[in-house]
């Protein structure tokens, strides 16, 4: 009724006919945000400005950076070095709406995790089983925790590589990985390893296909589908890590490297016939010499 005669009659009488409010009648929703609205434009200190769609896209370009995993601080720090005028609160905003917060961001993978089908790993050779993990280093002198990644090889008990840091990333396991397959070039080899955010990571998984490399998981709190490693941590924390004081992280480097190169050489294993795994894997290379030399003749 309001509507249809709102151009004869006053709408206030129109209003007080029906019962309805005045303000009722005026009012009109908002995009939902209150205040000012945003700016569109950010100032650099040069006196020029640029829009915010620059700001978002130099943002962009910041955190593609290799190793760059930038929270809103951080990246206000970096664009104000770069002349920009501009506060925290905004490059939050900005980076809230572009979708670009890492804010309790989980790693997420494509295509499904092959798991493990049988529980004891039955390796025949070097280098055709292999499995990785990462372990909990206390440096006491600092009071944190730092972590230590691992792989060794089955059917050795070979440590063929590890790497201890602060922080163990995607790019580290590459990294490592990619280092002990330089040293050890072999195709159709098997890595078991749990379901750690590195290890399931697109990175990584597309890395180890890309080398001709099979990846398995253990299944969710089964840490004795990867026994061989996890058996390799408890010797290294009853042999070295409860035995010494860790002052310093490089003390704690140099120390488990020097105890890593000790097991690889001198330690003996019951299960290898009371030899270390390097005394081990040349019996067996010279054993394989000696089987090819008496077969040569038959060959030709």
């Amino acid at each position: 009724m309001i509507i249809r005669y709102k151009d004869i009659v006053p709408v206030r009488w129109l209003c007080s006919w029906t019962g309805q409010a005045v303000s009722s009648w005026y009012y009109s929703s908002s995009d939902g945000r209150r205040g000012r609205a945003p700016s569109t434009h950010t100032y650099m200190q040069s006196g020029s400005r640029v829009s915010n769609h620059q700001v978002v896209d130099r943002i962009r370009c910041l955190l593609r950076q290799e190793f760059v995993c930038y929270g809103y601080e951080k990246t206000t720090s970096e664009l104000k070095d770069e002349g920009y005028v501009i506060n925290a609160k905004k490059v939050y905003r900005l980076m809230g709406e572009a979708h670009l917060l890492n804010m309790h961001r989980r790693i997420k993978t494509n295509g499904r995790r092959t798991f493990v089908k049988m529980r004891k790993i039955k390796a025949e050779h070097p280098m055709e089983h292999l499995s990785m993990d990462i372990k909990y280093v206390y440096i006491h002198g600092e009071r944190r925790n730092v972590y230590l990644l691992t792989v060794m090889d089955i059917f050795t008990r070979r440590v063929l590589g590890h790497l201890l840091k602060a922080s163990i990333r995607q790019h580290d396991v590459v990294l490592l990985m990619d280092g002990i397959l330089k040293a050890c070039p072999v195709k159709n080899v098997t890595i078991r390893n749990d379901n750690g955010s590195q290890f399931i990571a697109n990175s990584v998984r597309k890395y180890l296909f890309e080398q001709g490399i099979n990846q398995e998981f253990t299944h969710i709190a089964t840490p004795e589908e990867n026994a061989y490693i996890e058996a390799l941590h408890s010797t290294l924390e009853r042999e070295v890590i409860r035995r010494y004081w860790f002052d310093s992280f490089y003390y704690a480097k140099w120390k488990i490297g020097e105890y890593y190169k000790f097991y690889n050489r001198k330690r003996k294993h019951r299960s290898l016939g009371m030899k270390s795994p390097e005394q081990f894997l040349d019996i067996f290379e010279n054993l394989n010499l000696k089987q090819k030399i008496i077969r040569q003749p038959l060959l030709n």
